[in-house]
């Protein structure tokens, strides 16, 4: 039996997600805004048809939004983690095997679903949209890569309906046509740029190559997205990712910092941050880097950056460790008279919680067990009561007013993720 594939995609996600708790903005043109309300990095189809481009910065669109009624956001990050996980759960009752892609996107395996797999894909388009109000768009196809170009046809063909099967196509040739080869996934603007200058501009012309050029060119990668458009299966399911070598936790500042104290509290946030990352995944750190980078100063000098490095005796996801790790670090880096305009951590040397190396000097401290304990105390109360509803004191009192704080000023709620922020009904 050949295998099916679906790739499930929200639509315009982040602009998705705003709408479901504002219905009033159904058929409105909708944007949101990057970290310090920067550049546009999500827009609703009404937002597009308006000719709000993608990746603008914010101030060059104030008349444009102003003139074509666009309503703009500030991103809301815990607002779409959570709406993602509420999609991901859905779409594992669609289907037996299933990988979560990125925050709005998961592959399904369909092969061998009653009722065919287009019907199917119909049915997940609904039910997804009925039990979380988020538009997705379904793409079929024999190889995750057609699966791919497939859902990119039922996003560009509003007659499809949401639901693209490239199985069903007579002859793909065209299809494949219409798609620019740097466009095909697993190739991208590089190879890109260098297949045009052999006169290859599109998907069919890139499928069509000899098998041996494309090793030559672009290694075995290249060869498997070769073979995945020809509809032969070379890239399966990931049953589990693979863990990560580094977590990074970073912030632009609302405005410059000039001094130590309100740097430090921000390091020691983003190291809160990445460490409840770290053992959600059931990982440990065995190093941490920590840099800094400042804005041009008055004389024009540009701006620079700096970073230092510490590691702890044995690879831990203890969020005090790390601080204190982080914050000696960025005091050896720390210049006074300079304005910081962003810093950022690096959790390193990543491993299992469950299979760390241990050192044969500096045995494991006898408390662990309770500062594990602790750990996963912090992580249920944040869980349940909304993060940072405890925190370590390094991270000063709050967040909120702070200069190091990210500009969020057209933030909507985080209707499902802090109580004091629940949406409130009414009956008349």
């Amino acid at each position: 039996m050949s295998t099916v594939f679906a790739l499930v995609d929200c639509n315009n996600f982040y602009a998705s997600c705003e709408r479901v708790f504002a219905p009033s903005l159904q058929g409105k043109p909708i944007v949101v805004l990057s970290n310090n309300d920067g550049c546009v990095i999500s827009r609703s189809a009404e937002a597009k048809a308006v000719g709000v481009p993608m990746g603008a910065p914010a101030f060059k669109c104030r008349d444009l939004f102003a003139r074509r009624g666009v309503t703009v956001f500030s991103s809301n990050y815990a607002l779409y983690g959570d709406m993602s996980a509420r999609v991901m759960s859905v779409l594992t009752r669609m289907a037996p095997r299933l990988e979560v892609y990125s925050i709005d996107e998961a592959f399904l395996d369909l092969t061998g679903l009653p009722g065919g797999a287009s019907d199917h894909a119909r049915h997940i388009k609904e039910t997804v949209g009925r039990w979380t109000g988020i538009p997705v768009s379904v793409g079929i196809g024999p190889t995750k890569t057609l699966a791919k170009l497939a859902n990119r046809a039922a996003k560009m063909r509003p007659e499809c309906g949401g639901v693209f099967d490239f199985s069903a196509l007579p002859d793909p040739g065209p299809l494949l046509e219409s798609v620019p080869v740097a466009e095909v996934w697993g190739i991208g603007r590089r190879h890109g740029e260098k297949l045009a200058k052999y006169g290859v501009v599109n998907a069919r012309q890139f499928r069509d190559l000899p098998q041996v050029f494309v090793r030559r060119h672009m290694t075995v990668q290249g060869v498997h997205t070769l073979l995945e458009l020809r509809g032969f299966s070379c890239i399966d399911l990931e049953k589990a990712s693979p863990p990560p070598r580094t977590l990074m936790s970073s912030r632009s500042f609302g405005e410059a910092v000039t001094t130590l104290e309100p740097l430090s509290e921000a390091v020691a946030s983003y190291v809160a941050r990445a460490a409840a990352r770290l053992r959600a995944r059931r990982l440990v750190a065995g190093g941490i880097e920590v840099y800094v980078r400042t804005y041009a100063d008055a004389s024009g000098r540009p701006p620079s950056s700096d970073i230092a490095a510490a590691a702890p005796k044995s690879p831990t996801a203890h969020t005090a460790t790390l601080i204190a790790l982080a914050q000696a670090a960025l005091s050896g880096i720390f210049r006074p008279g300079q304005r910081y305009k962003k810093a950022g951590v690096i959790l390193t040397g990543l491993e299992r919680e469950s299979g760390r190396q241990l050192s044969l000097l500096d045995p494991e401290p006898a408390n662990a067990t309770r500062d594990a304990r602790l750990m996963a105390t912090l992580d249920a109360i944040n869980a349940k009561w909304g993060r940072d509803t405890l925190r370590c004191a390094a991270q000063g009192a709050s967040a909120t007013g702070q200069s190091w704080a990210m500009r969020q000023n057209m933030r909507s709620p985080r209707y499902t993720t802090v109580w004091a922020e629940l949406p409130v009904v009414t009956a008349g």
